[in-house]
């Protein structure tokens, strides 16, 4: 065994054999030891009432950098991100500009990563109408997979695909086997829903109707079926699709699904008039909804949980008339997802181990990411402390988000994260430490060479 340069004690671990006291050695940024007991030059030993976790993987952030960085940044996002126990973040290629459709966008946005991440950063690319010949050179480049729209993406910079585009992409993404990432709602039934407009959240809710979400899942399944494209369902807020995925599944359809803490904490019936801070698309819907969707989590039909972290200004959430038609849509989560998600968890009986697998281990296995997602012998030493009973009012202002626009302001979670290691160093937020994935090779510093 390679002697530890840290080791780590704690009453309470989460690691792959579940909850367990014991010590973790750290040698060059990667875990060399889990055991009971370690000797080592320099420790860290957790109090009674924190548990130590593997750093939280979030393959779904919209950092929006560069282009529109006034919304947030990858200095911001990142930070925020391990305040929340989020060591790797996957950034999505939509509203930055350029968006990530080709190598040269994709170059633009490592360059503007560069030095600025306080937590490992991969991208995905994306697939729009006229791109297709682009898609693998992206995937040589090192993207983690491909994001298209069914619908209009909220920016012109950024088209979705019709039908017939998208299996065009599925056919190009199956031969070279990269994951395809989809919004799926259908395009048609959200034009012929009454469109949002005014102050009532319930109008908006109608714009928005469960049945595009089944009905470009129905569609996605098929052509996953024909094709053997891999596929992924972003986040899922109507538990009606679920039955139709377990049975793709059981035929043999590579699809996968996720959702986000705020189709699992929030509900419609809670949402007053003009509080378009909790405007996202597709919705929040309702508390039945909210109880099938955590079934589905439990029946493992559901794979993972990721924040959807979709930031803006805040006059782009129109604060000033509350018209959920105008407003911006996105929840900025990336900081409170760990606590939001353990706040409902423990009150439905819920065990925080499984908590760590939705948000840890199965985004990891998601994106890829073999040395992320566990606290186990060989695996990046990223690593979060938390205080499970510990409780706080959250503050939009006091968030690390570049936009104190939150639509948990105000409430009250349970479970604080104390600390976070990024391969066995304290992130602080003073030196960035973060790291890119993908491709490129990378000194032992983190610097990225050149192509």
């Amino acid at each position: 065994m390679t002697q530890p340069e840290l080791v780590i004690r704690a009453a309470r671990m989460i690691t792959p054999a579940g909850v367990r006291p014991g010590a973790v050695g750290i040698a060059g940024g990667v875990i060399v030891a889990v055991e009971p007991e370690l000797d080592g030059p320099v420790f860290v030993d957790l109090t009674e009432d924190e548990v130590l976790l593997p750093g939280l993987v979030d393959t779904h952030v919209h950092v929006n950098d560069p282009g529109r960085t006034e919304w947030e940044g990858f200095a911001t996002a990142t930070r925020a991100a391990a305040a929340g126990g989020v060591t790797t973040i996957v950034d999505m290629p939509l509203n930055s500009v350029p968006p990530t459709t080709d190598v040269a966008a994709l170059d633009v946005k490592r360059a503007t990563a560069f030095g600025q991440t306080h937590v490992d950063v991969g991208f995905w690319g994306g697939a729009v109408p006229g791109n297709l010949a682009e898609l693998p050179a992206l995937h040589e480049a090192g993207v983690f997979g491909f994001k298209c729209f069914l619908l209009h993406s909220g920016v012109d910079e950024f088209g979705h695909l019709s039908t017939g585009e998208l299996r065009a992409a599925m056919e190009v993404l199956a031969g070279i086997d990269a994951l395809l990432i989809v919004h799926a709602e259908d395009p048609d039934l959200i034009e012929h829903a009454p469109a949002p407009h005014g102050r009532a959240y319930g109008d908006f809710l109608a714009s928005r109707p469960k049945e595009a979400e089944h009905r470009a899942i129905a569609t996605l399944i098929d052509l996953a079926r024909r094709t053997g494209a891999r596929v992924h369902v972003l986040h899922l807020s109507s538990a009606g699709a679920l039955p139709m995925i377990a049975a793709a599944r059981r035929d043999g359809v590579p699809i996968t699904v996720e959702t986000c803490p705020h189709y699992l904490t929030l509900t419609a019936e809670e949402i007053a008039d003009g509080a378009t801070q909790f405007k996202c698309c597709p919705p929040i819907r309702d508390a039945a909804n909210q109880d099938a969707l955590w079934q589905g989590l439990a029946d493992r039909v559901i794979d993972c949980v990721v924040s959807d972290h979709s930031p803006c200004t805040a006059d782009l959430k129109r604060f000033d008339t509350g018209d959920f038609g105008q407003a911006w849509g996105g929840i900025a989560g990336l900081q409170l997802g760990l606590p939001a998600m353990w706040t409902a968890a423990r009150r439905r009986g819920v065990a925080l181990t499984e908590v760590v697998r939705w948000m840890s281990s199965a985004p990891s296995e998601l994106a890829g990411l073999t040395g992320k997602g566990a606290i186990e012998v060989g695996r990046d030493a990223d690593l979060c402390v938390f205080a499970p009973a510990e409780e706080f009012t959250v503050d939009a202002a006091e968030l690390f988000h570049r936009n104190a626009v939150s639509a948990y302001h105000g409430r009250t979670l349970t479970g604080v994260v104390r600390r976070t290691w990024l391969r066995g160093r304290e992130i602080t937020g003073e030196t960035p430490l973060g790291q890119l994935l993908g491709a490129d090779p990378q000194t032992p510093d983190g610097r990225l060479l050149e192509r």
